[in-house]
């Protein structure tokens, strides 16, 4: 009996050996981290608003990591086509996702079938920042603000075309949100696969609800004028816009949010260093400027708040969206 449990325990060893010598390499290659190239995938074309933001945040990691933090561009079919890549890419820290309300939030509730689960595919590392979304009008508007918009569009239903970025987008949501809120009609106008900015500024059309990077520019300018923005308070960068509670529509609370996430899996070591390191880069002065030049804010947490961030702002979303009725499929 004593010489069958020795030998139990000889054919055993080797074994317990060769686990707690994987379990160490794990350890150190998580202490390690990262010890490699890290690819960031971004769901939205090269050159644009969001993609900007993306190559921002990548290179404060690059300078606190001492890795390479690089952007891969995916984009297509709202946001799903990278989406896809990112739930599916190895969950072992060195591919990461730059995830934002219309793929996470928004996209959701508008397919009933999609070949990632938002919820389950992911592991959130930490919120980037949010982006205010603001009433974009023509010059010639003559409404001074949102509560003279309401009144005029109340008296003239369906009198002004609003530019969207097609069915299903965040412009038409925020359109649509800002119609029922407000109780009045107008004429909503996709653009499918151009910009509508140069018919705004052209007076082609006349509104647009979108977050303020694309039209921040302009609006500094005079091509184009804010007539209210989202947000508690009056952004720092707009401060004569009054918000859109103050135009009487306190619920209207849209706001476009780009964060940092994993494919679900990844260490939590990794995703907690990730998240110091976010959090650190948020300490930038240069980056937040830029941020408030666009009436946004630079903002970074930690993994459990970016969860609660984003499971409050895709039930929000989904109310909007069944109020409006809306399904691309």
């Amino acid at each position: 009996m004593n010489v069958s449990k020795t030998r139990g325990r000889r054919w055993l060893a080797p074994g317990c050996i060769a686990v707690a010598g994987l379990l160490a390499g794990a350890a150190w290659a998580q202490a390690d981290y990262p010890s490699k190239a890290v690819r960031i995938i971004a769901p939205f074309p090269a050159g644009s608003g969001p993609d900007a933001n993306a190559r921002e945040i990548a290179a404060e990691l690059t300078k606190l990591l001492g890795q390479s933090f690089y952007v891969e561009n995916r984009p297509g079919a709202s946001n799903i086509i990278g989406t896809e890549v990112a739930a599916k890419a190895p969950a072992d820290g060195y591919s990461l996702y730059i995830g934002t309300t219309s793929s996470l939030s928004v996209v959701p509730h508008l397919y009933s079938k999609l070949p990632f689960d938002a919820e389950k595919d992911f592991a959130p590392v930490s919120l980037l920042g949010v982006l205010n979304t603001g009433l974009i009008a023509t010059p010639g508007v003559e409404a001074r603000d949102a509560r003279a918009l309401i009144a005029a569009l109340k008296a003239r239903p369906d009198s002004v075309a609003v530019a969207t970025a097609g069915i299903g987008s965040y412009s038409h949501l925020s359109a649509l949100w800002f119609n029922s809120a407000a109780g009045v009609k107008t004429n909503l106008v996709p653009y499918n696969s151009s910009s509508p900015y140069v018919d705004l500024i052209a007076g082609q059309v006349q509104l647009m609800f979108d977050g303020l990077p694309a039209a921040a520019g302009n609006i500094h300018t005079g091509k184009l004028k804010l007539l209210a923005i989202t947000g508690k308070e009056r952004a720092p960068s707009f401060p004569d816009v009054p918000t859109f509670a103050e135009a009487g529509l306190p619920d209207y609370a849209p706001i476009a949010w780009q964060g940092l996430l994993a494919p679900a899996g990844t260490p939590k070591p990794v995703l907690e260093k990730l998240s110091a390191a976010m959090r650190k880069a948020c300490q930038s002065s240069e980056l937040a400027r830029k941020w408030r030049d666009y009436g946004g804010e630079l903002r970074c947490n930690t993994p459990a708040e970016f969860k609660a961030f984003i499971d409050a702002d895709r039930a929000m979303w989904g109310k909007v969206i069944r109020e409006a009725r809306v399904k691309l499929d």
